[in-house]
């Protein structure tokens, strides 16, 4: 199935393959065979047609990436740019191991498809970067291949940077979280093509977090590259989705439209648990850090140190200025991969360890009310201004410091996710 918006006034779509459980049309499709086809020695017909019995008896996920049939022909011919980072692969196996993996840069190649440039998002093409961290241009060492950075002197390609391109692929495992940059990355990459006539084609990937929506939504005055449109915190969509909501709702610059072509998801639903078979980010290294993600984000915004400089990212948080008495769990942050300036770098915190809470669906601000209530240091508790930019307004951090319960915070977000319900449903995919 592709969808397609251009850029005009009326947005069409174009749909293939429908029914996402149909195993005859996996096995039609042949899209881990197309994978297998990637690896350096090529497998027997007899090979590739046991592998698709299997896939169509076990229904696997199977991503945009791996529907090679459906994009590769929208390639030929063509000079291609290719935004993506470690998290665009190809899977080889229905498990989505990541040792049986082609990256999708190589497989291009090895199917011939002129690849001009690499742009790559916050972290790097390698996922490398820390948090933040201004990435310079260079060249990709496997490949030769140029990379423009879209988190170092910019982060919307320039026209000058989309020169010679007659297309635009973007492949980047999103966790569905607003402050999350990779979406932001998706809305410049599709505000410039647009602007310079260039369609672009999204693979599709699932949302680990999308079996729920919550959190405040972004006001527009506080709109940054943590969030830059009108969205709850959880969001409940993929990227090919969210790619359609902005075309749609007309939130690219001055309201133009991007030729988008979506390559969708098979075998997947917002209820489809899904872990990720590689890091996203240096600091999601696991379901449970990506599950808490978005209750814990929030602490990047504040003074506390939320597993930074530890390989417990987003699973604690801590804090020297927490009582002993009350957060008897220690932890000293480091330099480590991913983060060579952490927050309380060298220092004992006192905090808390949520390795093992439950899986949420919800946001949960109550780690956050307790920590501002315990820490003996308020005044220094919040980055203002960061907190805003995660927040997505100046509502949360005044009701905090007024002392209100999580309870209290959450009732104010409720007209304003139904009203975003709403909107979404427009540009479901896997209903």
């Amino acid at each position: 199935m592709l969808f397609s918006c251009g850029n005009t006034q009326n947005t069409t779509s174009e749909t293939r393959n429908t029914n996402h459980n149909d195993a005859s049309s996996i096995s039609k499709d042949a899209n881990y065979a197309f994978a297998k086809a990637d690896s350096a020695t090529l497998h027997t017909t007899n090979e590739i047609e046991k592998t698709n019995e299997t896939i169509s008896q076990e229904q696997p996920i199977i991503v945009g990436a791996n529907r090679t049939k459906e994009y590769l022909p929208l390639l030929q011919n063509k000079k291609v740019g290719v935004v993506t980072n470690q998290s665009g692969l190809i899977f080889k196996t229905p498990n989505h191991n990541k040792e049986q993996s082609t990256h999708l840069v190589d497989s291009l190649l090895q199917h011939g498809i002129t690849i001009k440039r690499v742009y790559s998002p916050e972290h790097g093409f390698r996922g490398t970067a820390d948090a933040g961290e201004n990435v310079k241009d260079g060249k990709d060492a496997n490949t030769g291949l140029p990379i423009i950075s879209l988190h170092g002197k910019n982060k919307k390609p320039t026209q000058e940077q989309l020169e010679g391109i007659d297309v635009m692929l973007f492949d980047i495992q999103d966790v569905g979280v607003r402050f999350y940059t990779y979406i932001s990355t998706l809305t410049y990459v599709m505000e410039a093509a647009a602007e310079k006539g260039i369609p672009v084609i999204i693979l599709d990937r699932p949302n680990p977090n999308a079996h729920y929506i919550d959190g405040p939504t972004l006001e527009p005055a506080h709109s940054s590259f943590l969030g830059m449109h009108p969205i709850p915190l959880v969001y409940g969509m993929t990227i090919g989705e969210y790619a359609k909501m902005v075309n749609g709702e007309r939130w690219l610059k001055d309201g133009i439209q991007c030729d988008i072509t979506i390559i969708p998801l098979q075998n997947w639903d917002y209820q489809t648990p899904y872990s990720l078979p590689t890091r996203p980010s240096p600091n999601l290294p696991n379901d449970q850090s990506i599950n808490l993600y978005p209750s814990l984000g929030f602490f990047e915004g504040t003074t506390i140190n939320a597993g930074r400089g530890t390989e417990m990212q987003f699973q604690i948080f801590g804090s020297p200025k927490f009582p002993s008495e009350y957060f008897p769990f220690t932890y000293t942050p480091q330099s480590n991969f991913g983060a060579k300036n952490p927050k309380e770098k060298g220092n004992l915190c006192h905090g808390m360890d949520l390795r093992d809470q439950e899986y949420l669906a919800r946001v949960n601000l109550e780690w956050l009310v307790e920590a501002y209530t315990a820490h003996s240091d308020k005044e220094n508790f919040f980055k203002t201004k960061s907190f805003t930019l995660h927040a997505g307004s100046e509502k949360l951090q005044a009701q905090i410091i007024r002392g209100y319960t999580f309870k209290e915070i959450k009732k104010g977000w409720y007209a304003d996710l139904d009203r975003f319900k709403e909107t979404r449903k427009k540009y479901l995919i896997y209903q």
